[in-house]
């Protein structure tokens, strides 16, 4: 069976090019990931690639992980799929002894201590919030490839803090940071891209390791980073990137879409190819979503794979207090998992972390049991790593209880109930992490042993390969991006909060317009938007998106409007 065959034809077009360049422009849920891996498997397969020649470059180590887990289920091994800082910091380590006689520099382990310590120096009484502010500016002013002086001709006004003393603090943080012999996460990049250009040995050894590139997520790239993969290619042709500009959610930090938006006018015999089948989501919502980014450039038309004429509206429902919207969503979401729906296929999301305490009041007060994204890693948990660490010694004590006896007996002895403790708190949460690691053991293929699963735990761990949770996920827009649920909830539609209150200039609206539109395609079946008209004592008037989009009640609008008595009578299952 060839790699081409699993693909639709605008896929197949995309992963049978193996000559770059090459840019795969791709909306929301048209399936980037099986493209990239298909491509290269199809490479591999047709003897067109060496599999340890191939890099392909991701955002996030958890993004790499899942891009080796597919290409292992494809029969591809030895491909590097890495972050670029990954990729960077091992050429780093592999070339600086040969280069300076000695070991590389240590990695800052916390830069706001680092700052603090230069704050210090300089007599400046900083808060940790401004800090963390400093060490944020920092990082864009390095991906950004600015020096000190002419970042500061950018004007970049931190609260708390004059701009004489923020560049006085950023020289006095570099030079602590050399007096220590250290280097910081974005001094990796700039210190391998140095060292690309100024040593041709180094250059040549690495063009000669990898001779094809793949880029995920390129419209995320900084300018750094982009010369870092120009250095990586030299004077080859054989890239290939894959991005959606209206995914463009973090320019705060450095990217910029514009080496996607002008990836034609650098390459001009570049293939490229569009892919607007959306797999993921029903018809209305890609209706709302393309509505949204009518216009922007580089949007995508997405069209859905199937036609569903029953598919339900997206719906929009308006609350007097943020207070009533959180307990109206809350009690939706109630009324949708007593018909029948996992709390793991139900997410919502928002613009700030701020806005998830009171949901999760309102979820637990339900007796709905929430995770938190962004927050402890699932292997990272305490109680999972005391069970797999149970697990292994349980695998080397001889037993006569099978496999999932035995797993279930470890797990019971480490806390496990048949029945969950209240939603909301860390008992729940441990109950909920050994809860989902015996539902791995129920999945397992049969002729599975302790000692194998314990080692698939800690495969599934180097891969940040979480398992799903069976409770409902809040999360910020940000933290949402390259996920999915079938049902999503939306909340904070309202000027002041989506776009929010310090977005002003054109720039700034156009991205919390892309944020907006990220999650929006996260739904695959339903979707809710909502918005509440104050916020504390101050009244706020609906998002400028939401007009954008627009409502049935206007006549030629994609949502539906739903009083909030009626937001619970939600549709079973």
């Amino acid at each position: 069976m060839s790699a081409l065959d699993a693909l639709d034809e605008r896929q197949r077009e995309a992963a049978s090019v193996l000559r770059g360049p090459v840019a795969v422009l791709a909306g929301a849920g048209t399936g980037k990931t099986r493209v990239i891996t298909h491509r290269i498997a199809h490479g591999v397969d047709t003897g067109a690639y060496s599999p340890s020649r191939v890099m392909a470059v991701t955002f996030t180590a958890k993004a790499a992980g899942e891009l080796r887990g597919r290409l292992r289920a494809l029969g591809v091994e030895g491909v590097a799929a890495r972050t670029f800082h990954s990729a960077a910091l091992a050429q780093l380590n592999f070339f600086w002894p040969t280069i300076a006689g000695d070991t590389a520099p240590a990695i800052v382990d916390n830069k706001v201590r680092l700052l603090g310590q230069a704050a210090d120096g300089l007599r400046l009484r900083l808060s940790t919030a401004t800090l963390r502010d400093v060490a944020a500016e920092i990082e864009w002013r390095k991906v950004s490839m600015l020096s000190i002086d002419r970042y500061a001709e950018q004007n970049r006004p931190i609260s708390g803090i004059r701009l004489e003393q923020l560049v006085d603090l950023q020289r006095a943080y570099e030079a602590l940071k050399d007096e220590r012999r250290q280097l910081d996460f974005e001094d990796v990049l700039l210190a391998c891209a140095g060292m690309l250009e100024a040593e041709p040995r180094v250059a040549r050894a690495v063009h000669e390791q990898y001779r094809h590139f793949t880029v995920d997520e390129y419209q995320d790239v900084s300018p750094l980073q982009n010369r870092l993969l120009e250095l990586w290619l030299g004077d080859r042709r054989d890239l290939c990137v894959v991005g959606d500009a209206s995914q463009t959610i973090y320019s705060f930090a450095g990217a910029q879409q514009r080496f996607l938006l002008e990836f034609e006018r650098r390459y001009p015999d570049a293939t490229v190819v569009r892919l607007e089948t959306n797999y993921r989501s029903r018809a209305p919502i890609l209706a709302a979503a393309n509505a949204l980014m009518r216009g922007r450039p580089g949007a995508l038309d997405l069209v859905p794979a199937r036609d569903d004429f029953s598919a339900e509206p997206p719906t929009l429902t308006v609350f007097d207090t943020e207070t009533e919207e959180a307990e109206g969503v809350a009690a939706a979401i109630a009324a949708r998992i007593a018909g029948g729906t996992s709390p793991s296929d139900i997410a919502v999301l928002y613009r700030a972390h701020a806005q998830s305490a009171v949901l999760q009041q309102a979820l637990a007060a339900q007796g709905v049991a929430t995770t938190v994204l962004g927050g402890t890693r699932f292997f990272d948990m305490p109680e999972v790593r005391q069970a797999v660490l149970a697990l292994r010694g349980a695998a080397v004590a001889p037993t006569d209880l099978g496999f999932l006896p035995a797993v279930r007996d470890v797990l019971r002895g480490l806390g496990l109930t048949d029945e969950p403790p209240a939603a909301g708190g860390a008992q729940r949460d441990g109950w909920e992490a050994r809860r989902a690691i015996l539902r791995l053991a129920e999945e397992a293929p049969e002729g599975t042993t302790l000692r194998s699963f314990a080692d698939a735990l800690m495969a599934r761990a180097k891969d940040q390969h979480e398992p799903t949770l069976r409770t409902v996920t809040l999360s910020t827009l940000h933290a949402a991006k390259g996920l999915e649920w079938p049902h999503v909830h939306v909340v904070g539609w309202a000027e002041g909060a989506l776009p929010i209150s310090y977005a002003t200039s054109f720039e700034q609206i156009d991205e919390e317009r892309r944020l907006a539109y990220v999650g929006i395609t996260r739904a695959a079946r339903t979707l809710s938007l909502s918005w509440a008209r104050s916020a504390g004592r101050g009244e706020r008037a609906p998002s400028r998106f939401l007009a954008e989009i627009g409502t049935t009640g206007r006549g030629t609008g994609i949502l539906r409007e739903v009083p909030p008595r009626a937001m619970s009578g939600v549709r079973r299952g």
